[in-house]
């Protein structure tokens, strides 16, 4: 039986051995088929898959939202608006993300010009803002 071992897929696709088992785990991998010794057995399907699963986690996708591609991607009735649809809601979820980062370094701008550099640490008002009890202010 011809095929590659898992330290084999895992290395042309760029990723670790734990991360081929995890996703095997996880669903995201089909169950390998395996030689008379035991050892999993990878066909160029796997890693086409594995290749996927890499690039969609690089785009920022999580892997329930990686599972819903990859049932788009083997689903004969999947149209290209169906695959965009989940592009433009991941693009959504980023924006939502990067407003809230931008809304963070503000936040700690703001603390960090309050800070005099020196004196006593318990002085510090960047240390007494983040001790502060929040009355939903």
């Amino acid at each position: 039986m011809n095929g590659l071992t898992i330290g084999q897929l895992a290395k042309k696709v760029g990723v670790n051995i734990e991360t081929v088992r995890f996703y095997e785990r996880k669903g995201l991998l089909p169950p390998p088929k395996r030689r008379e010794s035991g050892y999993r057995i990878y066909g160029e399907e796997d890693v086409r898959r594995l290749q996927f699963i890499r690039h969609a986690k690089e785009l920022g996708f999580s892997l329930k939202e990686i599972q819903e591609l990859l049932e788009l991607r083997v689903d004969p009735d999947t149209t290209c608006d169906d695959v965009r649809r989940k592009a433009e809601q991941k693009i959504a979820d980023i924006e939502r993300r990067i407003q809230e980062l931008q809304r963070v370094r503000k936040a700690l701008q703001s603390l960090a010009a309050a800070c005099i550099g020196h004196g006593p640490e318990g002085d510090c008002p960047f240390l007494e803002a983040l001790e502060a009890v929040d009355n939903g202010t």
